[in-house]
């Protein structure tokens, strides 16, 4: 892992986002204050490790951090804002959820939300930046178990496999079944199936 140090630093808080790609759902984001009395082996990007070792890894992060806090924007505001705008929210919120307040925020990217602390963002800080790797931990796990509880809820759209994304499978039950409450309406596909399902339902006013 890359060390950063900002001068006069602390506190250093690392933030990532999951979720700025799926069709339906929120964004979700984490920020972490890693202990240095406690360090924790094998952080990594979250989409790089198995799900058993995510959740491990969850866990202890969890325990021992000094301080980790989830932001979110929900697919409402997504439309509303747009996707990039709704995910620096959502790291804002994380970042104001914190117990114990960062002197210096890293960001996974290359853009980073308006704090009242310093900033930097760090392209793919997920692989090189302890605090973001655990970020990214924390808002992954999360992420997957509302996409687990939203298959239980809609079992044939398969959420629990894709997560969200648009693969053939989402696709196709998107042009069955049309767009769920949890659906982004302003992303592509979701607009187009909204379309295809009135333009159905005007053709069967007029039969």
């Amino acid at each position: 892992m890359t060390e950063f140090i900002y001068p006069a630093a602390r506190l250093i808080a690392g933030v990532d986002e999951v979720g700025r790609g799926p069709l339906v759902g929120a964004v979700v984001t984490a920020a972490v204050i890693l202990d240095p009395a406690r360090p924790i082996a094998g952080l990594a990007d979250s989409k790089k490790l198995s799900e058993k070792r995510r959740l491990a890894l969850y866990d202890e992060i969890a325990k021992k951090a000094l301080s980790w806090s989830l932001g979110r924007a929900e697919p409402e505001e997504i439309d509303q804002l747009n996707i990039l705008h709704a995910t620096m929210l959502a790291m804002q919120r994380a970042v104001n959820a914190l117990a114990v307040t960062p002197d210096f925020v890293l960001v996974d990217g290359n853009r980073c939300p308006s704090l009242p602390m310093a900033c930097q963002a760090v392209v793919k800080g997920d692989s090189l930046v302890a605090e973001i790797s655990a970020a990214s931990i924390m808002a992954k796990v999360t992420r997957d178990r509302e996409m687990a509880q939203l298959d239980r809820l809609y079992p044939h759209y398969g959420f629990a496999r894709h997560k969200g994304y648009p693969t053939p499978v989402h696709l196709e039950m998107l042009r069955q079944y049309g767009p769920t409450s949890q659906h982004r309406c302003s992303f592509a596909p979701v607009c187009n199936a909204l379309l295809d399902a009135a333009v159905r339902a005007d053709c069967a006013t007029r039969r």
